[in-house]
């Protein structure tokens, strides 16, 4: 596994008692029974640490103790391990040991961005959200091209509903990925949230432009959209519907971006409703609701 990859995978990890993790763990223990991994290499390695991560999923954490003494024995000094050891505390260890334990890391080495977002995700956890701030900014002031980094910020602050911060920070995100119409659609919607309806509505238009598939076969208004770009549409037509009925919504954009002009705004609104009922009627196989507060709801509940 790409050593980088692996790192910010670490740097990420939730428990999730999934079926995912049941299979890898009921997999991973003839491979660990029979010491079969020494043989693949790299590959076996990684597979120790897929079975670690599912282990402490399912709260084997007998089963992840000794995927972690293979490990240590192999890679003493390595920074996956140590992030690794540190989300086996967090598994059973009260957040104060486990913090420490991050500190410690912190002051031998305060390279490993991983260590950094697994503190602050602790914080986030014991509810010190201010400290998360805190600990991810020093981080980012010094590991910038850290895009999970800037997205764990950002949901930080839109957890506290403070979208103008949690628009800095994804502003971040979409300069280091320019290519990545998720984290666009993420700010579409942050920026809807912050009531900037003409950002918002320039953002959605931003993913429907990166996602419809001009160089296929079909012409985009032919397509069906789908996934990441009929979620785009209905945030064009949530945005054309507000700013048709709230005037005010025109002039009251703080990023000061300016809103369509009547009779291209009238086209997109158009336009969106069209791409709706295509897609509903691509999904339900029956004709669309004829309303389009309806035909909204019914697609914001297949969407999610």
């Amino acid at each position: 596994m790409e050593y980088t990859f692996s790192l910010q995978r670490l740097a990420g990890y939730k428990p999730r008692k999934s079926q995912k993790s049941n299979d890898t763990l009921n997999a991973g223990l003839t491979l660990l029974e029979h010491g079969a991994y020494a043989s693949k290499g790299e590959a076996g390695w990684d597979i120790i640490e897929k079975l670690a991560l599912a282990a402490l999923d399912q709260g084997n954490t007998e089963v992840a103790d000794k995927c972690l003494r293979i490990l240590s024995d192999k890679f003493p000094d390595s920074p996956r391990i140590h992030v690794l050891t540190g989300i086996r505390l967090e598994a059973t260890e009260p957040p104060e040991a486990v913090l420490r334990f991050y500190d410690e890391l912190l002051e031998e080495d305060s390279s490993n961005a991983a260590i950094w977002r697994r503190k602050a995700h602790i914080l986030r956890q014991t509810g010190k959200l201010d400290r998360a701030v805190e600990e991810l900014s020093a981080m980012l002031d010094t590991f910038y091209t850290e895009v999970d980094g800037w997205l764990e910020l950002a949901d930080i602050y839109l957890s506290c509903q403070q979208y103008t911060y949690a628009l800095q920070s994804l502003s971040h995100a979409l300069l280091l990925s320019p290519q990545n119409p998720s984290y666009f659609l993420l700010f579409a919607e942050t920026a809807y949230l912050a009531e900037d309806i003409p950002l918002s509505l320039k953002m959605y238009l931003q993913v429907v432009d990166m996602t419809d598939d001009d160089d296929g076969d079909m012409a985009p208004s032919d397509s069906i959209p789908s996934g990441i770009t009929l979620r785009a549409w209905l945030g064009v037509k949530l945005c054309t519907q507000k700013l048709i009925t709230e005037p005010r919504a025109w002039s009251t954009s703080p990023s000061q971006t300016p809103a369509p002009s009547a009779p291209n705004l009238s086209a997109l609104d158009n336009l969106s409703t069209e791409r709706l009922r295509t897609a509903y009627l691509d999904i339900k196989n029956e004709s669309p609701p004829s309303g389009e507060t309806e035909l909204i709801g019914a697609l914001a509940t297949l969407v999610k």
